[in-house]
């Protein structure tokens, strides 16, 4: 058994890509084994299946938003002006900031 926890981070994504891969090989040999069990078993009755494979739905993904606001000291903090006021910034303005002084 391999101890995970004395593993790179590149060789867990390596083996977390490959068990990913292996998944999914695998689910689609069962997949085509299942649809063949199907057809055989309409045909021992003399009876025909269409199998119709549903759409795969998109995942729909938000639209990234540019940053509008960034923090005076820390660059990597930033906020688009969407959604909940970061703490960073909720501090900065109840310390009597304005929140055009953090306009990008």
């Amino acid at each position: 058994m391999t101890d995970y926890q004395k593993l790179s981070e590149d060789e867990l994504q390596i083996i977390k890509e490959n068990v990913e891969k292996a998944l999914k090989a695998k689910q689609a040999n069962k997949r085509k084994e299942v649809m063949t069990q199907i057809r055989e078993l309409a045909a021992s009755i003399d009876a025909t299946v269409d199998i119709h494979e549903a759409e795969k739905k998109s995942m729909r993904k938000g639209i990234k938003v540019p940053a509008k606001y960034r923090h005076p000291e820390d660059a990597t903090k930033s906020w688009a002006g969407r959604g909940i006021k970061p703490k960073w910034l909720r501090a900065l303005l109840d310390a009597g900031h304005d929140l055009s002084e953090f306009k990008i």
